[in-house]
């Protein structure tokens, strides 16, 4: 094994001297590390050594440094296993009023890349057109950045967005203590005065409580992708692009709905229905809940929710919800088919959960997690309805599940024949998988 002295004259390509650092809370890679990577404004801003704080409604208060805005905000504290995809994750409107804490030690050394959109208009690199969250918590904040499509730095990106960041705290013990008392208010303060607050002064803000779905929602229908051969409606919860595109990319025409509008008084004019992932609390969302729960009984089409759309869905049959303990978000997190017994791994992100001890009449469990039991997924056992509570489009994550569009769209078209008399069962269309057959 090469001693600390030789690893330290390690001669690159291009006779660049590679010197690794290692500054616990504020991760500098090298001094001088590939040619393409930029140096950040952000990383000026952390030389200036502006204190931060995450504190908690418990008393727990973690001290950092500083990265992005000098804004006090306030929300829930969770965390995220996800070891990459923070782009993706800090832009997804389910985090709406969540301080987002990474349990992967080093963030920010890729960048942030453009904004730039696909063929359908949608953002190929983010899931909203902007930063959803309310701060983020990272161990090690990597001043310097280097990947190809990196435009920014991640600091650049919060500073830019009004979102504090927080770097140089120890995140394990913050999750250790998230996972032993529950997801917790808590809050950040940006610089000496804030920081030396007293908690007994400071404001904690339960996000619970408001609509997050109405804040993050579409405000009038959108629509994508108009020549596809199908169409769906979309209720608009805080839907990710990358579910959009998975809709769109497999030939659908989708209009993404408001959250409270009454799509039964247009429902001739789709071909399915489409109900999405959101943040907060689904008890806030009644709205919506009667929607669907009329839609059951008159909308005889094929209907398929992600996420909140699957609590909204099992409120509307009858079931109660109930908050986790501290929540399943990671890109790692394994559910059993229930009509299968196969595993799946799943992305997800979420704080509620159907309470499916007692099903109703006609409706049986979907997916289980492998690892606490609780429910991800509910069908009917005879109508074309399912919904699941991970992400099957991933983004980031594992696309195991991604077959459940396809499933989507071939029972839709297959429906669509049907009515037409073009065949005489749903079954006999191309591409439904047999483990959702109904």
């Amino acid at each position: 094994m090469l001693s600390r002295k030789a690893l330290l004259q390690i001669v690159r390509p291009g006779n660049t001297v590679f010197r690794p650092i290692a500054v616990r809370g504020l991760a500098t890679v090298t001094d001088n590390i590939y040619a393409n990577a930029k140096p950040s404004n952000a990383q000026y801003n952390v030389a200036k050594r502006i204190p931060a704080a995450l504190k908690l409604k418990t008393g727990q208060v973690f001290n950092g440094i500083s990265f992005g805005a000098q804004t006090p905000v306030s929300g829930e504290a969770v965390f995220t296993t996800s070891l990459v995809g923070y782009p993706e994750s800090m832009t997804d409107p389910s985090y709406r009023g969540q301080i987002l804490v990474f349990t992967q030690p080093l963030i920010g050394n890729y960048g942030v890349p453009a904004h730039k959109k696909d063929r359908f208009g949608l953002l190929s690199s983010f899931e909203s057109d902007g930063i959803q969250c309310e701060a983020i918590v990272v161990n090690d904040y990597a001043t310097q950045y280097s990947h190809w499509t990196a435009v920014e730095s991640l600091g650049e990106w919060c500073t830019r967005s009004n979102i504090p960041a927080i770097s140089g705290v120890d995140t394990r013990a913050i999750v250790h203590l998230l996972r032993n008392q529950g997801s917790t208010l808590a809050r950040v303060d940006v610089g000496d005065d804030a920081v030396s607050m007293s908690l007994d002064k400071a404001e904690f803000v339960d996000p619970n409580t408001r609509n997050l779905v109405a804040e993050v929602s579409t405000k009038e229908p959108v629509s994508y992708n108009p020549y596809g051969d199908i169409n769906i409606a979309v209720v608009d919860c805080g839907v990710k692009h990358n579910i959009l595109r998975s809709l769109t990319s497999r030939g659908a025409a989708i209009t993404v709905l408001p959250w409270d509008f009454d799509f039964n008084s247009i429902a001739h004019r789709f071909d399915g229905l489409f109900i999405s992932n959101g943040p907060g609390n689904p008890t806030t969302v009644s709205t919506t809940v009667q929607n669907l729960r009329t839609a059951l009984t008159t909308f005889d089409k094929p209907i398929f929710g992600i996420c909140m759309g699957n609590l909204l869905l099992g409120m509307a049959a009858g079931l109660g919800v109930r908050k986790l303990r501290f929540g399943n978000r990671g890109h790692n997190v394994p559910a059993v088919d229930q009509t299968t017994g196969s595993c799946v791994i799943t992305s997800q992100n979420h704080g509620y959960a159907l309470m499916d001890d007692a099903m109703p009449k006609g409706w049986v469990k979907y997916f289980v997690n492998a690892n606490d039991g609780t429910n991800e997924g509910i069908r009917h056992a005879s109508l074309p309805i399912k919904s699941v509570q991970f992400h099957p489009e991933a983004k980031g994550g594992p696309q195991d599940t991604e077959y459940l569009f396809d499933d989507f769209v071939a029972e839709i078209r297959a429906h669509k024949l049907k009515r037409e008399g073009l065949i005489d069962g749903v079954s006999k269309s191309v591409g439904i998988s047999q483990s959702t057959q109904l």
